[in-house]
């Protein structure tokens, strides 16, 4: 019986490509469960005093899309981003953060206010007013989540992290790489975390490398950071200071224009697998798919050295198939992963749909 979480399954791809081979490193047997998409739309009726406007908005009424995902008291958490209708545009809206849970990670109870926004607070020039995007959260093995998400002030990215010990209320400890190097990288554009994380018994939690916490980052290219406490996070940098790249993307591939790192990453014996959103190049990307869309695959790094990448995947092992997927305020379709929890012995992923909706696809259980 192979480790359940690298367990390598067929799964359909794309009308051109019915049947995707996974390696057995892979994590794969993703299917999207029958009638169950999508597991969160925008709503209108549901408002929020904002602190940005003064005024009570809709503030989930264009967009929800891009959540994280975690495991508290036994039901499957989202926090999913969601967008009012107060500009126009992609990057031109208040993101804020949106609670849902679920007890069988397909029908979901969601809040009617924001748990994470843009506030009055200590970091409101780095999140007023485009908001707080794209988070991804973990856990500690005594049950410390820790989520790293985009603040937007509409000039700069900037990753950032929190914590919270029940998912509703949380710390803000501001960009994660404010102290390294003596400030050098504050004020770099950057997103897109996935710590390293194993499975511990029946739980999915946050791991130490060499005594020292480990994650990879970036949207043009995969980097790496290091951490001693889960909030100050220190880039790994090359002999001349600049940031060391793990990879990047590929000509000719369908990540050809971005490689951004996706859930959390997951630790086995056999090696560390990083889930990614790849973005087709529409003039040197793969001609079999859409230009410029959004399709996931995975890569494959040394269980004893996370810097040490060894491949990836030539082929996504998730691209866009469904109309919601394909529709929405990104039109050239999209299935962004960015959360991922293990529950019941199966792999619920969790992804945005066009930048408009979340989705759900579901892992194989493990063959006998």
């Amino acid at each position: 019986m192979k480790h359940p979480i690298i367990v390598a399954l067929m799964l359909a791809a794309a009308p051109a490509f019915a049947q995707n081979h996974l390696p057995d490193w892979a994590i794969g047997g993703f299917v999207r469960p029958d009638k169950a998409n999508p597991v969160i739309a925008p709503r209108e009726n549901t408002k929020f005093y904002c602190p940005i406007t003064g005024d009570s908005i809709a503030w989930e009424s264009n967009d929800t899309f891009n959540p994280a995902a975690a495991v508290h008291d036994g039901k499957i958490v989202l926090l999913y981003r969601a967008e009012d209708k107060s500009g126009e545009g992609i990057g031109r809206r208040t993101s804020r953060l949106g609670y849902a849970e679920s007890r069988d990670g397909l029908k979901f109870r969601r809040e009617s206010a924001p748990v994470f926004y843009p506030d009055e607070d200590d970091q409101k020039e780095y999140e007023w007013p485009g908001g707080c995007e794209d988070p991804r959260i973990a856990v500690t093995e005594d049950g410390l989540y820790v989520m790293f998400y985009t603040q937007w002030n509409r000039q700069t990215p900037r990753l950032a992290v929190a914590t919270s010990r029940d998912l509703r209320n949380w710390t803000k400890h501001g960009p994660a790489f404010a102290r390294a190097f003596g400030g050098k990288f504050l004020n770099m554009g950057c997103k897109s975390a996935s710590i390293l994380t194993e499975i511990t018994g029946d739980r999915q939690v946050i791991k130490k490398v060499d005594g020292q916490y480990f994650m990879y980052w970036g949207e043009a290219n995969v980097h790496a950071a290091t951490s001693d406490d889960l909030v100050n996070w220190t880039p790994v940098t090359n002999a001349d200071g600049s940031l060391r790249i793990l990879f990047s993307p590929r000509d000719g591939y369908f990540d050809s224009q971005l490689t951004e790192c996706g859930p959390p990453a997951i630790y086995t014996p056999d090696g560390i697998v990083l889930l990614y959103n790849g973005k087709n190049s529409a003039t040197e990307g793969d001609s079999r798919y859409t230009p410029n869309v959004y399709a996931a695959g995975q890569a494959l790094f040394a269980a004893d050295d996370p810097l040490n990448f060894i491949t990836r995947l030539d082929e996504p092992f998730f691209v866009p198939t469904e109309s919601f997927e394909k529709s929405g305020q990104y039109k050239d379709g999209t299935v962004f992963v960015e959360g991922m929890a293990w529950f019941k012995g199966k792999w619920f992923l969790y992804y945005g749909c066009a930048d408009s909706r979340v989705g759900v696809a579901v892992s194989k259980q493990d063959p006998e």
